[in-house]
Order: C-alpha cells, then sequence, then structure tokens
C-alpha cells in the first residue's frame, strides 16, 4: 500500500493505461453526485457548524468612521446586558493578533491590517470590536449599545480624491519588497501610434462591485486543549490553516480548518480574512466554541471586493485593419495599507498579433478595505477596455467587428513570440456568429428597429489564462469496487465533487456511484486554491494519477505466474466494470485482483507538479502556498482558453430602457469533463457578463468613503425577467500539452469580455459609446432616436 504520507518510490515510471470510456466517466454529461444532499439539507455549509453543544455568538461591531482614531469604547451598557459574555477591543487583543502577509505578497491575509491591534481606523467597516454572548439576539443587542466615538480625519474615496497617492505597479512595497509586476512590452509602441493612419484614443472606467454570494461570512472555532478546529468557508483550506497559524502563533498542525461546501464565492473566500483570527482568540478567552454569522452589511467592508479601475486605450492600425501599435495604461483603486493590484495588461497586450505594444498600471492608495480577487480579476475590466476600443476601431477602418479580430489573429503570444498550446478564437467567432446570426446585421447604428425598440448586436473576445496547481490525492480501491477519493480541494457550487468522482470512475472502471469523494479538510492531502479556473485540471489530473498507480498495482499482481492473467502484459492491463481485462479480453474480478496485491484495499498517494512550477510547489503547497503555473507565466509557451461572445440589445426609444434578451458564447476550453456542470459554469458567467455592464456597481458616498448601496435590495443584480435566451456553445478542442487530461479550464471565461459586447451593442443601437460602466437608463437618456 502507498505511503499515505508520500509518493511511494518506483524505479521507472509507466505510461498511462488507456482506459475504455463508459457512461459516468470523462465527457459524460452527468448530474452533479452531492445534488440531493444539496436540496435536502444534508450538505453542511459553513453556518451550519457549531463546534459542539454549548456554543456562544459573535456580533461584530465596525467603524462608522473611514479615516481617524477611536478616542473613546464606552462598553459599560452592553456588558450589563443579560448573557453578555465577553467583548473584544483594542484595549485587550492590542498585538496578540499578528496581521500577516497579504496573498498578493505570497502570504495568506486579505488585508495586512491587524484586527483590534490599535485605536486606528484605516477604512469604513473597519472591525472595532467582537462581542459574544449566550445567544445572537443578545450579541447583536449588546454591540449596538456599544458607544465608540472618533476623532476622524477627511478620507481619500476613489479617482479624484485629494490625499490620493498613485504609485506604478512596478514599484516596491511600502515595506520594501518587490512588488514584481510585469510591464509587458515590445516595439516601439508609441512611435508607431502617431505614424499610425487608423488610431483610437479613449478613455474607460469600470465600478467597484462586491461578489454577494449568497452564504454569509461566518467562522466557528472550538478549543480542544491546544487543537483549534475551524468551520469556515474558505477556498483555500491550508492557507487558511498556515495563515492563521502565522497569526496567532500556532504551528499549522495544531489547527484543522473544514470547509465541505460554499455557498458562493467567487474569490471573497480565496484570502484570509482578519474575523477568523478574532473567533478563535474569543473561543479561546471563553472555553467555549464561538460562532460568528456577519451581517450582508459587513460583508462590504470586512472580505474584499473588485476594485474600481481606468483604462486609456490607443490603438494603431493600417488601412486593412492590421494592428500596428497597441498601448494599455491602466489604473486601479486599492486601500492606504496594501498595494494589492491584479494588472491585467498581461492579457490585453497578448490577445491580437501586434509588433508594437506598450503597457503601464498604476495603483491608487485611497482610505479603502483592501480589494481582492473577484471573478476574472484582472480580465474582467482590462477586457472591457480593450474590447470596446477594438469595437471602435472596427468602425474607424470600416470593418466588420468579427474579421477585425480575424485580422489580427496569431498563434504566437507578441510580447515574447511564445507559441500558443492552442488557440481557438476565430473557431470560437465563427460557430458563435452562426448561431447568433450575425450575418444579418446591418452595420449602420441604429439602422436596427422593431417598433419602439432600437436593436444593436455587439461582439467581443474572451479569454482567460489555463493554469494549473500543484496537488496531491489519496485514492483507496476495495474489492467490492467501492472508492474513496481524498483531496484538499474546494467545491465552490463549480462541480468539483462530480468531475473529481468522475475522473475516478473513468481511470479505475467502476460505476459512478460507487465513488465516494472528501474535500475542503485540512486532515486531507493538499490542493491548490480553487481560483484562476484551476481546479478541475488540478485535481482531476494528479487523481487519475493516482488511480493509474493502483492499476499498476493490480495489473502487476494478476500477471504474475500463477495469477488469474497469468502471462499477460502488466502495461495493456484495463479495468473496466469493476474488473480486470487483459488485451486479449480475458477478465478478472475486482476482488481477486485485490486480493492477490496481498492487502485488503489498493491505496495510492499522488502528487503532481504541472508544468513550469517550481520543484519546491508541493513543499509550498502544504505551506498553503499554491502557485498556480501557466497563462504567460511560462518561459517556453503560453496556455490561455478562448472564447467568443455575441449580445444584442434592445433599447426603448420612448423610455430608453435597457433590454439584453440575447447572449450568445462560443467556447474552447479543451477536455470537457462534465458538458452539464461545465455549460452551468459558462452560463453563469455570460449572465454575470450582462450583470457586470447593464446592472452592478458598490455606490461609494464621496464625501465620507463610504459604501451606502451595501444591501441586495439596492445592489442591483439581474433577476430572472432581465435574462432570456442564453445560448453556450462548446467548440471541441484538443491540447494535452497543458496536461495529461487535456483539460484548461473554463470557470472564469463566461463572463470575460461580454461587458464590451453589451457596451458594443448599445453603441450599434444607439449611435452613442458608452465608455463607463454600469450603463444605465441615464447613460443613453441623450441618444438620438434613429429615423
Amino acid at each position: 500500500m502507498a505511503n499515505a504520507q508520500g509518493p511511494e518510490t518506483t524505479g521507472t515510471v509507466a505510461p498511462p493505461l488507456p482506459t475504455p470510456r463508459k457512461t459516468g466517466g470523462i465527457g459524460a454529461a452527468t448530474p452533479r453526485v452531492d445534488g440531493r444532499a444539496k436540496v435536502t439539507g444534508a450538505a453542511r455549509y459553513g453556518s451550519d457548524f457549531f463546534g459542539g453543544p454549548d456554543p456562544a455568538y459573535a456580533f461584530l461591531a465596525t467603524s462608522a468612521i473611514a479615516r481617524g482614531r477611536i478616542t473613546e469604547i464606552d462598553d459599560s451598557d452592553a456588558r450589563a446586558l443579560p448573557g453578555v459574555i465577553d467583548i473584544l477591543t483594542h484595549r485587550n487583543v492590542g498585538d496578540r493578533v499578528k496581521p500577516g502577509k497579504t496573498f498578493s505578497d505570497k502570504g495568506y491575509m486579505g488585508t495586512s491590517i491587524a484586527p483590534l491591534a490599535s485605536d486606528r481606523v484605516w477604512h469604513d467597516g473597519q472591525i472595532v470590536a467582537v462581542v459574544v454572548a449566550d445567544s445572537y439576539e443578545a450579541a447583536r443587542d449588546a454591540a449596538r449599545r456599544l458607544r465608540v466615538s472618533y476623532a476622524d480625519e477627511t478620507p481619500s474615496a476613489s479617482f479624484d480624491s485629494p490625499g490620493t497617492e498613485t504609485v506604478s505597479a512596478e514599484s516596491k512595497s511600502k515595506e520594501g519588497e518587490k512588488a514584481g509586476q510585469e510591464k509587458p512590452k515590445v516595439g516601439d509602441a508609441p512611435r508607431a501610434f502617431e505614424a499610425a493612419p487608423v488610431k483610437i484614443d479613449q478613455h474607460y472606467e469600470t465600478p467597484t462591485q462586491h461578489h454577494n454570494p449568497i452564504e454569509l461570512f461566518t467562522t466557528t472555532c472550538a478549543w480542544d486543549g491546544d487543537q483549534l478546529t475551524v468551520w469556515e468557508s474558505s477556498q483555500n483550506v491550508y492557507g487558511y490553516q498556515n495563515g492563521l497559524a502565522e497569526q496567532l502563533g500556532l504551528e499549522p498542525s495544531q489547527i484543522r480548518v473544514v470547509s465541505p461546501f460554499i455557498g458562493g464565492a467567487f474569490g471573497s473566500r480565496g484570502s484570509l480574512t482578519q474575523r477568523t483570527a478574532l473567533i478563535a482568540l474569543a473561543s479561546k478567552r471563553i472555553g467555549r466554541p464561538v460562532v460568528l454569522e456577519a451581517t450582508r452589511q459587513q460583508g462590504f467592508t470586512i472580505a474584499t471586493y473588485r476594485a474600481e479601475t481606468r483604462h486609456r486605450i490607443r490603438l494603431g492600425a493600417d488601412q486593412s485593419g492590421k494592428l500596428t501599435a497597441l498601448i494599455h495604461e491602466g489604473w486601479e483603486v486599492t486601500s492606504r495599507k496594501d498595494e494589492y493590484k491584479v494588472a491585467g495588461t498581461d492579457a490585453s497586450t497578448r490577445l491580437y498579433a501586434c509588433p508594437n505594444i506598450d503597457s503601464d498600471v498604476s495603483i491608487v492608495h485611497a482610505d479603502r478595505n483592501t480589494p481582492g480577487f473577484m471573478r476574472s480579476p484582472p480580465e474582467v475590466p482590462y477586457l472591457f477596455a480593450l474590447e470596446s476600443a477594438m469595437d471602435e476601431l472596427a468602425y474607424a477602418a470600416k470593418i466588420d467587428p468579427v474579421e477585425l479580430r480575424r485580422i489580427n489573429d496569431t498563434d504566437r503570444e507578441p510580447i515574447k513570440g511564445l507559441p500558443y498550446t492552442s488557440r481557438s478564437l476565430m473557431k470560437c467567432f465563427d460557430t458563435a456568429g452562426q448561431a447568433f446570426g450575425w450575418s444579418r446585421r446591418s452595420a449602420q447604428p441604429g439602422s436596427m428597429r422593431d417598433g419602439d425598440w432600437m436593436i444593436g448586436w455587439g461582439c467581443a473576445s474572451t479569454m482567460y489564462p489555463t493554469q494549473v496547481g500543484p496537488a496531491a490525492a489519496r485514492v483507496t480501491l476495495r474489492p467490492d469496487g467501492a472508492v474513496r477519493v481524498q483531496t484538499a480541494a474546494h467545491d465552490i457550487g463549480t462541480g468539483a465533487y462530480t468531475v473529481i468522482a468522475q475522473t475516478a470512475a473513468d481511470r479505475l472502471g467502476v460505476p459512478l456511484d460507487k465513488v465516494h469523494v472528501e474535500l475542503g479538510d485540512t486532515a486531507l492531502p493538499p490542493a491548490p486554491v480553487a481560483g484562476g479556473s484551476n481546479t478541475t485540471a488540478s485535481v482531476c489530473n494528479v487523481v487519475a494519477k493516482a488511480c493509474d498507480e493502483i492499476r499498476r498495482k493490480l495489473a502487476a499482481a494478476v500477471t504474475v505466474s500463477g495469477g488469474p492473467l497469468d502471462g499477460a502484459d502488466p502495461g495493456r492491463i484495463t479495468l473496466i466494470n469493476a474488473s480486470v481485462m487483459d488485451d486479449q479480453g480475458r477478465m478478472a474480478s475486482l476482488k481477486d485482483a485485490v486480493a492477490k496485491t496481498g492487502h485488503g484495499a489498493v491505496e495510492a498517494y499522488a502528487e503532481n507538479i504541472p508544468h513550469g512550477a517550481p520543484p519546491t510547489a508541493m513543499q509550498n503547497l502544504y505551506k498553503g502556498q499554491s502557485a498556480l503555473a501557466g497563462g504567460a507565466k511560462l518561459k517556453d509557451r503560453i496556455q490561455f482558453a478562448f472564447g467568443a461572445q455575441f449580445v444584442e440589445v434592445r433599447i426603448n426609444a420612448r423610455t430608453r430602457e435597457i433590454r439584453a434578451p440575447r447572449i450568445v458564447g462560443a467556447y474552447a476550453g479543451g477536455t470537457i469533463v462534465n458538458p452539464l456542470t461545465a455549460k452551468s459554469q459558462l452560463m453563469g458567467g455570460q449572465i454575470w457578463g450582462v450583470s457586470s455592464a447593464l446592472h452592478e456597481a458598490t455606490e461609494i458616498d464621496r464625501r465620507f468613503a463610504r459604501y451606502y448601496n451595501d444591501d441586495l435590495a439596492e445592489y442591483l443584480i439581474p433577476v430572472n425577467a432581465d435574462i432570456t435566451e442564453v445560448q453556450t456553445i462548446f467548440v471541441p478542442e484538443e491540447d494535452h500539452q497543458v496536461n495529461e487530461l487535456g483539460i484548461k479550464g473554463l470557470g472564469e471565461l463566461g463572463n470575460v469580455g461580454l461587458n464590451a459586447a453589451v457596451a458594443n451593442a448599445v453603441f450599434h443601437a444607439t449611435g452613442v459609446r458608452i465608455r463607463k460602466l454600469p450603463i444605465r437608463i441615464e447613460s443613453v437618456l441623450d441618444a438620438p432616436v434613429p429615423t
């Protein structure tokens, strides 16, 4: 049996064994294996754990100012309330919780602001106290009875606010460490732009947006001696374990983090927030489990969000539409304390062929909570700017927008000349364009009408880096064909349980219902953060690797002299229908095969380090640091998934109501493990793309640097009536350079570029170019009514 703590040592690595495809395996449109658990309430989310029979409840008090100091906290009324057990403030916490490095600095934290460390207030909604009581109601009541006095200072809210500080994303951090953001550049773009006969020089803006997952931000902590268990929805349980240990001065082995199911994340649960350490500390102080469920409003400031961005795009082209210059400058808002940025020029400068490219990214420090990763963090804002500019260039050059992209298509990225492992961009445009009916489009803006409705058709490219992380998994096969797969990966609602089970069923030749998958627990082998669309590629490949090791053990056992398949070539043994079969069709039962190994079950532990990852990748993974390899980070090639977005908008000529009744997208994501769950991911992304264009924005009171639509009543998202028809198309693509199974990842591909496609469609409908999101009725009030 393989060592449960590490891989077995073997002399040579045998080639992968073939397995016949079967129902429920890789490629099958299989309903979610965890679907029944979710709809019946058997699946347990972060709020469903209470840590023991007698939990206490916590409630947060947050700051009413965005910048300044706390001068006094009067907690006498709060402490006098029946049921109140403890109140944590900076006066009794101080330096007991270390700040820790942020995720973007190869740490674990969403912010470097230490919780309750001092009287300093860095942003609106910062945690200023934690009240613990016997009941949630008592804790909430007590928190509202706290009287906190401030010496407030004038805050800087965002772009153009007095007091902000703008620095280059290439600059050193405040701690003197290199922030290290690459500035993709080739040729002499400014000179080429000046010489170009066709030019676009425009500015674009995207707003602050918040994740707003349905599951609120919750934490439960319980101690057993010096051992701490944390139940908290997480996209990175090993990161939480190691980050929390760093904050509390513990060994990671003293902490277990459990997160089997997640009720939405979109990046908001990728890094550790400051609340977790406070709840752990509160639990230690009172000697009881403590449960925290933050409010929806508090989720806007105690977690992360998508920062607002500004862009200047300069495109130069010849008369045929071929790009001669591309210059992309970006600006992003971050907190006063942290250097967080997404710097999406890595993608925008590599989408099209161009001999002269320049780019620059700056970050603007304001008095706000620190932003963080939000689905397709760099690509959503940066490709909005690029794809809007490409549409403007198409009109300036009098070229169809799809054909402009065809003219500038490339098999090599333009910065370093590296080859794409695969690139099906124009196949996606052709497929989606045909399904959409693009050939029937009248090119003249304002020329398509249906009664009072002005009709616009727009398109845009989508791209997302194909990334794979180091991962580990343990697979156990029993004689009755039951399989257990264990890995600390995460299902953030995308179907990870299902695709992992499919992979094991496929490689071991057993029915899908015989596979049991365990995820989301630091007691299991580590897996990378559930972000960057890497989970299916990373985890399914390492699970397949472990399954192949089991098959080799079985093959060796049954082909020995006297074995049931005596004399067969071990390299041609396959598993199918819970049996072992050789290339002559002879079969042995799984029960006999396992018995021949001399064990009651066959187990294999596997680790996988993807191409381009450092040799220390697995050691770092056990420390909670999952560096993803791929995208534009590789030295010998470039890995991206591509797609095409098409949107129809209708704008009422009288009321200026904007509708997006029809969305068509075609996507090439390599091997599709489960078309059913993959389609759900992409369709959700498409809907989010419309939401990003027409609905979503976190509004900021610029006088006080405070969010004021911090709920789901006024933070606008689409409802069923807003989304009528969504068509999601898979474009077949094989790419086994990216990994053995050819999985490229697509979870974030569906929402990139769609905001630009909507904006481009609005222009086509009205002739008015909107360069600032979201686009709402007031954006098109002054648009002329075409005759």
